[in-house]
């Protein structure tokens, strides 16, 4: 059936090969990372196993000897270099594979600090391989003064490890407010309460000048002329796709690798899943961020070089651990005009609507909460705001 050679190292390159093999492709398949570890699950890299909490084995989607008893020819430590689109060839690890379908799971790389403001000082880290968080890890010990860049969900990520570790933590914000970008000001202000409850020394609209020290970082000074001494800096401003690969190939670049609705990008021989695809959406496109996301990016690619023909229709779900605090979030909330707050005891959520249609849900501590809300969000219904933020309304009788 075939020669399939699929490059990445996360959820989006694991699902797609794991579901070409189960749906009964009989073809060679190739599995690319450039990392010497198989792919593995990237969100507890910041939470439990920065925090020691979990072992690398773990992390790992699928063992080696899955791919072994699958025919899955595991190729580690193999960076793709080059894609031969008219010869249907990819250069990887100094070799030419040939293949019949290319699908790109390259994923994203995390933005870094300019060398100009110190960031290629030593101690300054970024959150996003194993090699990333085993470096930090032994430095991440009680006592040391880290700084924390970013006030998305990977920085308070780590903040709060960081602070369980023992370290003292600053956190800097360059925006007015904390997850600005991603939440309502009703979540921001619950993680804002929750990190200084726990010590942690959290500024935000301050924004980082420069990082001092000689070849390691010693102090970083701010953008409102304040000073920090610090051991440590992690860094947390966001992450762009890696398309490097599919941009030298001339792929069409849209905020990512673009492919149509079935996952196929402007050359019909290659597809592309995952953090680095933007997808057609509504009247628009968009690039999802997420395990969800990967792992049904990957699936439906497999099923359409298997001839599925199947569109894309994307459910998106996140989550965030920081603390004993578990955030869950279905649905967009891109266009919200008004949140509804709903406080049922410890359960707390955050629904976002747009005139009378529910967008998404923000779930702190409130499962059933994040269920029932994403639940209703596939759905496509609505219910009334007043009746969600009454506590006595039961939430499950809204599916109804």
């Amino acid at each position: 059936m075939g020669k399939v050679v699929v490059v990445g190292g996360g959820q989006a390159a694991a699902s797609c090969v794991a579901r070409l093999r189960s749906k009964g492709f009989d073809g060679r398949i190739t599995l690319v990372g450039e990392e010497p570890v198989p792919p593995y699950q990237r969100p507890p890299l910041s939470k439990a196993y920065l925090l020691g909490d979990m072992a690398e084995e773990r992390l790992y989607l699928r063992p080696q000897s899955y791919y072994d008893d699958n025919a899955i020819d595991l190729r580690l430590n193999a960076k793709a270099t080059g894609i031969d689109r008219a010869a249907k060839m990819v250069m990887a690890g100094g070799e030419a594979l040939a293949y019949d379908d290319l699908v790109l799971c390259t994923g994203s790389l995390p933005r870094r600090l300019p060398a100009a403001i110190g960031g290629d000082l030593g101690g300054v880290y970024t959150v996003r391989t194993l090699a990333d968080v085993d470096a930090m890890q032994p430095v991440c010990s009680s006592g040391k003064r880290v700084l924390v860049v970013g006030g998305g969900y990977i920085g308070l990520e780590a903040a709060a490890v960081c602070s369980k570790l023992g370290l003292t933590v600053t956190l800097v914000e360059a925006a007015e407010r904390i997850l600005q970008r991603v939440a309502a000001p009703e979540t921001s202000d619950v993680f804002r309460d929750l990190h200084r409850g726990h010590g942690v020394d959290l500024r935000e609209g301050v924004g980082l000048t420069r990082l001092t020290g000689g070849d390691h970082v010693t102090g970083a000074e701010l953008s409102d002329g304040s000073t920090l001494d610090v051991d440590l800096v992690i860094v947390g401003v966001g992450i762009t796709p890696a398309q490097d690969l599919a941009e030298a190939a001339g792929l069409e670049i849209l905020n990512g690798i673009a492919v149509d609705a079935q996952g196929r990008c402007s050359d019909p021989a290659i597809w592309a899943a995952g953090d680095c695809a933007s997808f057609p959406h509504g009247a628009g496109r968009i690039r999802l961020e997420s395990v969800g996301n990967a792992l049904d990016m990957g699936e439906l690619v497999a099923d359409n070089i298997m001839g599925g023909g199947r569109d894309y229709t994307a459910k998106p779900w996140f989550w965030s651990d920081q603390y004993d605090v578990k955030l869950q979030i279905a649905g967009l909330n891109t266009g919200y005009d008004r949140v509804v707050v709903r406080q049922d005891g410890e359960a707390r959520s955050h629904w976002y609507f747009e005139a009378d249609t529910l967008l998404a849900v923000d779930a702190i501590n409130d499962p059933r909460g994040y269920m029932v809300g994403k639940r209703l969000i596939e759905a496509g219904k609505s219910p009334a705001p007043d009746a969600l933020a009454d506590p006595q309304t039961e939430l499950k009788a809204l599916l109804r």
